[in-house]
């Protein structure tokens, strides 16, 4: 049995959203594999059980705020009893550009909310994550903004390509590892090119935090 939890947050106002991402990916699986079933609300997720192969998959996208998707992760992995090796989350990362995805078998949150929350409330960093690029806000914004922003139509091809390609990878992972899918989806894809114009960050952006107020905003109730 496999655990993929898809970080994002709930509420239509962020649907389409860069910080989204990896509810388009549980989504994307959902409608591969569950034929139109209706997800139910369980673990403060709304919840899909699927079939990869012969082994059972959970899909979950939390219906907390991004920086307390651990309470759903935490709950679902004492549930079902599992090993953090078959358990993947699915995150947006700002150092990707849209258009990349990456597959690490453990680390650091990297400055991203959802997974700082889960690496604290399970104790440790050492679980899979696949993470979907968004690539760095242009130069003048704030970070916050930019994660919780529609996606533009100059990334939007790359990015739907990217989730399509994290679903595959999702698939793959399920049946033959970590070791084996990294090796096959972390090589360059055609993704969008580096900018090479020179972008104004904040200091937040940097080292890949995202301020403040979007974790205040985050904490808001549904």
């Amino acid at each position: 049995m496999k655990i993929v939890v898809g970080l994002g947050n709930p509420g239509t106002q962020y649907r389409e959203t860069r910080h989204n991402v990896g509810f388009d990916v549980i989504d994307c699986l959902a409608k591969r594999m569950t034929f139109g079933q209706r997800a139910k609300e369980k673990f403060k997720a709304n919840m899909h059980e699927a079939m990869i192969g012969t082994t059972k998959v959970v899909l979950l996208s939390p219906l907390t705020y991004m920086n307390l998707s651990g309470q759903t992760v935490r709950a679902a992995v004492d549930f079902f009893k599992l090993d953090l090796e078959d358990l993947i989350v699915v995150c947006d990362d700002l150092n990707l550009n849209p258009g990349r995805i990456r597959l690490r078998r453990k680390g650091s949150a990297g400055g991203q909310n959802g997974i700082k929350d889960i690496i604290n409330r399970l104790g440790t960093n050492e679980f899979p994550r696949l993470r979907v690029g968004i690539g760095r806000p242009p130069g003048g914004w704030d970070t916050a903004d930019y994660v919780l922003g529609k996606i533009d139509s100059d990334d939007k091809p790359f990015v739907e390509k990217s989730i399509q390609d994290a679903a595959d990878a999702v698939e793959f992972w399920v049946k033959h590892g970590i070791t084996d899918a990294m090796n096959r989806f972390n090589a360059d894809p055609d993704g969008k090119p580096k900018q090479k114009k020179k972008k104004k960050v904040s200091e937040a952006s940097v080292d890949g935090d995202v301020p403040d107020k979007l974790a205040t905003e985050e904490n808001e109730p549904n």
